[in-house]
């Protein structure tokens, strides 16, 4: 039997009430704890009070809504987000990976996929750090990544990366040169298997390239191999 999550705790805001209330059942059986906002607002504010490992926000909220959230909070933390909403459109999905989500859910949904998809983000987010690397540091092509402080640098400057940004990148610096699909990349980050041509790794390489940049040799850090997939050029 799986271990429970225990010294965890996400905050999930939504305003109907009733699905946080089983969600919350569901948590609870996992050992993971959970505080819950009915609005954008009071999940500001009860983000800034407290510390939490995840962050839960349905996309239509009174206030503020979760994309309005998600944005405030990607000014202050890197925290894994992942995103509800009511409607199955590329649009609110390619908005919310643009503004730093790490997955989104569909409703109505199975709490069960909710509590296995916060498992899972818990699991490459916080265990993943505790496993010990054979590199504490990675780095090419003027971008370092820090394994121990899990942070970036690009020619000296740091860049603020979300937790999935992070773990993509890092796949590239592990192995310069080598082409990654998009069911690659999605099976190698996300640890699940890929359902189909969605714009979610597509969008989060997007991020990864306006924040990088051109660097200091004036070439993209990701380039794009048509037909092919994706891949970081050796130094």
């Amino acid at each position: 039997m799986e271990a429970k999550m225990t010294n965890y705790k996400i905050l999930a805001a939504d305003d109907e009430e009733e699905l946080l209330d089983i969600l919350e059942l569901y948590l609870e059986r996992e050992g993971i704890d959970i505080r819950k906002a009915g609005d954008g607002l009071e999940a500001l504010r009860l983000f800034r009070q407290e510390k939490f490992h995840l962050v839960l926000l349905d996309i239509m909220m009174p206030g503020l809504n979760g994309f309005a959230v998600l944005r405030k909070i990607r000014e202050i933390s890197r925290i894994p987000a992942i995103m509800l909403t009511a409607k199955d459109q590329d649009y609110d999905k390619i908005l919310g990976l643009e503004l730093g989500a790490d997955d989104y859910i569909t409703k109505p949904y199975n709490p069960l996929e909710v509590v296995a998809r916060i498992k899972a983000q818990l699991r490459r987010n916080y265990d993943y750090w505790k496993e010990p690397e054979e590199k504490q540091e990675l780095f090419l092509r003027g971008v370092k990544l820090d394994m121990a402080e899990g942070t970036v640098m690009r020619d000296g400057r740091s860049v603020d990366v979300t937790s999935t940004e992070f773990r993509i990148l890092k796949m590239f610096l592990e192995r310069p040169g080598n082409i990654f699909t998009k069911q690659q990349i999605f099976e190698r980050v996300w640890e699940e298997a890929y359902a189909g041509d969605d714009n979610t790794v597509m969008v989060h390489i997007s991020n990864l390239r306006k924040k990088l940049e051109e660097g200091e040799d004036g070439e993209p850090f990701i380039r794009t191999i048509k037909g092919l997939g994706y891949k970081v050029e050796k130094g």
